[in-house]
């Protein structure tokens, strides 16, 4: 049940951005192994010329960027795929936007269970009681 949060360096576009639900969808079951009917994505859209890196901005570099935030229980995911899971969403972004600036972000959050859920129930409620 991860909660992505992206903002993208580009012009807003449903099949953009149909593209990159659909690419961190698959990424995010293959890689942490995480749900695909739990998984929500919500996505920002940046002007290049509004997204500032050094004091300049992408459109003035022709650069693409993206900065990914994604919320996972703690403990349900180990280091290496955390780290492959940032190396895979690097090159998906690199591959869909282009040449990307090497300042792109992902973050992953690891939430404790009892701070975090759905539906109305914590992820701690939900390991307590299979089934609920």
């Amino acid at each position: 049940m991860p909660i992505l949060n992206v903002k993208v360096s580009a012009t807003k576009s449903p099949q953009l951005g149909a593209r990159i639900a659909t690419t961190l969808t698959e990424l995010t079951q293959r890689v942490l192994g995480k749900d695909p009917k739990l998984t929500a994505i919500t996505l920002d859209w940046v002007d290049p010329g509004d997204w500032f890196i050094a004091g300049q901005s992408l459109a003035e570099r022709g650069l693409s960027s993206f900065c990914l935030d994604i919320k996972v229980t703690d403990e349900t995911n180990t280091k290496a795929e955390k780290q492959a899971y940032i190396e895979g969403v690097f090159a998906a972004f690199e591959t869909i936007l282009g040449e990307l600036h090497e300042e792109s972000y992902v973050h992953v959050h690891d939430v404790r269970a009892a701070a975090y859920g759905y539906g109305g129930k914590t992820q701690e409620h939900r390991h307590q009681h299979p089934g609920s």
